[in-house]
């Protein structure tokens, strides 16, 4: 097995290049979190205003949803959504500015052309280690949306996530996408 790439956050365009479908990574800086009714409401302010509200434009996007702190740390449990749920907004943020998704499982052809047209990669998170996860994340606060919960935008900072690339920027994928 591969040594895992060491990737900072925000993630450079150009390093995005290097990368292929199958990739194992660890990211660690800046990112946030956001999950299906908050992508209803970002994609909204996002025909609203024109751009990405936030600070996301640049940005990578975890589907994820915390668990309360525990043991220490600013959430319990941290477990990737299935990314799926949120193609309906994907191929439009990426057009926006959002450099890489984060979540679980396969995403639509019309993700990949995204991933493709904008030089942006979807990443995979293991499922079931959400409290494994949990340990990676530094920090965490809400930016918006306080009022959805765990679905929430929140920026978080995390170090030395495992992910794979799921989808690369030639538009090739793990899954039969």
């Amino acid at each position: 097995m591969a040594t895992p790439r060491n990737l900072s956050l925000p993630l450079d365009r150009e390093e995005l290049k290097t990368l292929r479908a199958g990739d194992a990574c660890l990211l660690s800086g800046e990112m946030f979190m956001l999950r299906d009714a908050g992508h209803i409401r970002l994609v909204a302010e996002l025909e609203e205003q024109g751009s990405l509200p936030y600070g996301l434009d640049g940005a990578t996007i975890f589907y994820a949803g915390p668990s309360p702190a525990a043991a220490g740390r600013p959430f319990g449990a941290v477990g990737p959504t299935t990314a799926s749920r949120m193609d309906f907004a994907a191929p439009r943020l990426h057009r926006a500015g959002v450099v890489a998704t984060i979540g679980k499982g396969v995403r639509s052809a019309e993700v990949a052309r995204a991933c493709q047209e904008t030089g942006s990669v979807y990443f995979v998170a293991t499922g079931g280690a959400a409290a494994l996860l949990a340990q990676c994340v530094i920090a965490g606060h809400v930016v918006a949306y306080d009022d959805l919960g765990t679905e929430a935008l929140r920026r978080i900072e995390v170090c030395d996530l495992p992910v794979f690339v799921g989808i690369d920027i030639q538009g090739d994928c793990i899954y039969d996408c």
